[in-house]
């Protein structure tokens, strides 16, 4: 005799691995990008919204996710909010800049119950930093950078969020070291909120996106 629960069985399966990565042990790293995919991701739903397309071996090496460059955010999101951690976790991925002048990567993120933006490469082209702190933008408060981004050249970019901190690498060198107590975070007001709960944008840009992965911070890190 057929079990009725048969045909839900690949539903519950699922459900249970998201479940399972919402609670997978410090340490644990999962990859975001298959290579492959866009599994687990959607093109963001901005109203400049270009293609996203994958590029299996781009120039000739690993694969990439590219995103064509719009006259405004382009960008790619997670379908798996509720499995995502909101904090105690690092983001790392490399980015590069195919064509355009302004940020090829606006990594919008979960911090408790809210989010930010960590802009590289924004307002012109050089401006590093968390959008918003205090309603101030990337561009100015405490986490404020600047420096020359080249075009066609991959970028290391590592992010920590911590329930006291947080803190950025570009090419392993410390972007920013930022403490978190008593400071207001948030989105920047406006369409960045379509790269919510996980997503990378450009804007006015032509970017490049591979070994994207996110880890799960032991506390005592």
């Amino acid at each position: 005799m057929k079990s009725h629960l048969a045909p839900l069985l690949p539903l519950l399966l699922l459900a249970l691995a998201g479940n399972l990565f919402a609670a997978e042990p410090a340490g644990a790293t999962r990859k975001l990008f298959d290579g492959a995919s866009l599994s687990g991701w959607r093109a963001s739903a901005f109203d400049s919204q270009a293609a996203v397309k994958i590029e299996p071996t781009f120039r000739g090496d690993r694969p990439a996710i590219i995103l064509e460059k719009s006259d405004h955010l382009s960008g790619i999101s997670r379908t798996d909010g509720e499995t995502l951690p909101k904090t105690n976790y690092e983001i790392s991925l490399e980015a590069m800049r195919l064509a355009g002048g302004d940020f090829f990567c606006g990594l919008t993120f979960p911090v408790g119950d809210s989010a930010c933006t960590l802009v590289i490469g924004g307002w012109g082209g050089m401006v590093v930093g968390i959008s918003c702190i205090d309603n101030a933008d990337a561009s100015e408060n405490e986490t404020t950078t600047s420096r020359n981004f080249s075009s066609d050249r991959w970028y290391k970019i590592r992010l920590r969020v911590t329930p006291k901190k947080l803190e950025a690498w570009i090419d392993d060198e410390k972007a920013f070291d930022f403490e978190t107590e008593g400071r207001r975070l948030d989105l920047r007001f406006g369409e960045i909120k379509h790269s919510l709960p996980l997503g990378i944008a450009a804007y006015e840009t032509r970017a490049a996106l591979r070994d994207i992965t996110l880890r799960i911070v032991p506390p005592e890190e």
